[in-house]
């Protein structure tokens, strides 16, 4: 998955845009985008869309552990089988247990926005098989911190992508982009981020969905040197567990067939969305 897109949830005239727009998943935003008066409005009108619509993955960002709205927020999208919540200011692993426990049948992504958060991402990321991802809330996890710029996070970057992979989720996604008019600092973010272990990025504007998947993308090199090394270990019938020597004298190991793997299967996951 490369590419999520918020939209307001008490902007149901937005709903079938946002889908159309082509992300991978759609994330109905109850929490940041909604004002304390529109709350109940907004939530009744996401659940009733994403019930009459199926139109592939949606997930619903409910408002925060501890907060007035959550309760209703988590008692109103209970009626959606298997629905994906989106929990925003995640610190602990009861934070995840309390959801599930109204909402059995939810997956989780958890979004760590607080230094606390981020010292436990690795507890709340194993909290339960129902827990599919964690992310950064970048805009409170830099205030929080006290740090200048989006620089100031690579290493709170590095620390969740470990997490993440620590916990068998595999590469998470990063955190939002707020300038939307800004595509080269969004496009060279991005290519920190993919340095730094991530695949891809949450948008808040369907422009911003291209680029992303743009920068996401394996280049033709890297294509090149996955196929090449797959098509050796297949010739040399060794698997993922030998060690061979590729044509040009290189020695590969299992670490680097298991990453050319993950070119390869994420190449045909781009082409395959692409149409």
């Amino acid at each position: 998955m490369l590419t999520a897109l918020y939209v307001p949830a008490n902007r149901p005239d937005r709903f079938a845009k946002a889908v159309a727009a082509g992300p991978d998943v759609v994330v109905f935003d109850l929490e940041d985008a909604v004002p304390v008066g529109d709350k109940a409005d907004a939530r009744g009108w996401a659940v009733a869309w994403i019930a009459a619509n199926a139109a592939g993955p949606v997930e619903v960002r409910v408002n925060a552990p501890g907060t007035p709205w959550i309760e209703d927020d988590l008692a109103a999208v209970a009626a959606v089988p298997r629905i994906r919540i989106r929990l925003p200011k995640v610190e602990s692993a009861a934070d995840v247990h309390a959801v599930l426990e109204q909402v059995p049948s939810a997956r989780i992504t958890a979004l760590i926005e607080s230094p606390l958060g981020l010292e436990k991402a690795f507890e709340i990321a194993t909290a339960d098989p129902r827990v599919v991802a964690i992310t950064l809330g970048e805009a409170d996890l830099q205030s929080s911190l006290g740090v200048d710029g989006p620089d100031g996070l690579a290493w709170a970057r590095g620390r969740l992508v470990s997490a993440s992979r620590a916990a068998g989720l595999g590469a998470p996604m990063m955190s939002v982009y707020p300038h939307v008019n800004d595509e080269d600092g969004l496009r060279r973010t991005c290519l920190e981020g993919r340095a730094l272990g991530f695949v891809g990025r949450t948008a808040i504007h369907p422009r911003q969905l291209a680029a992303i998947v743009e920068s996401f993308t394996p280049s033709a090199v890297q294509v090149a040197e996955a196929e090449a090394l797959l098509a050796a270990v297949e010739k040399a019938g060794v698997a993922d567990g030998g060690v061979i020597v590729l044509p040009d004298g290189r020695m590969a190991d299992p670490a680097m067939v298991g990453r050319a793997r993950e070119v390869a299967t994420l190449m045909r996951e781009i082409e395959a969305r692409q149409g």
